[in-house]
């Protein structure tokens, strides 16, 4: 099978926010195997940064980059509390990752944040039990504090 004919399939198949969660995990994951950054010394940031991680916070934050243009358009249908509050995430994604590439630690401040959308997404709505709902709404469920 095709490239093409795969992508093609996975959109027929799955809802957008399948993939979202989809893809969000698998950030996650490579996030996740360079948490060991956060508590490294300097010359070993520099190491971690050049063998792996600095490719996958640019991943991350490619993701992120998208989600911000896809909220910011004018028939995304969520709410706009629900759209301010993930271009408020969107945001700081943006300066902990331009941190974590300067040096700084946060590697697994990133990786909770995706992990929260993640169990967001992956989430079951009561007012959304179908899957042709769903499909139509990636991105409706984020964690709620209380």
């Amino acid at each position: 099978m095709s490239i093409a004919a795969y992508k093609s399939t996975i959109r027929q198949s799955e809802s957008p926010r399948q993939i979202e969660r989809r893809i969000l995990s698998r950030l996650t994951g490579t996030l996740e195997a360079h948490v060991g950054y956060d508590t490294a010394t300097s010359f070993e940031r520099v190491q971690i940064l050049s063998n792996g991680l600095r490719a996958a916070l640019a991943e991350n934050q490619t993701f992120w980059n998208e989600l911000k243009y896809d909220l910011a358009q004018p028939e995304n249908g969520l709410s706009p509390d629900l759209r301010a509050g993930l271009l408020s995430i969107a945001l700081w994604i943006d300066r902990q990752t331009s941190a974590v590439m300067g040096g700084q630690a946060g590697v697994r401040a990133l990786a909770d944040i995706n992990r929260s959308i993640i169990t967001g997404l992956s989430a079951s709505r009561p007012d959304q039990p179908s899957a042709e709902t769903d499909a139509a709404r990636p991105l409706q469920t984020v964690p709620q504090e209380g």
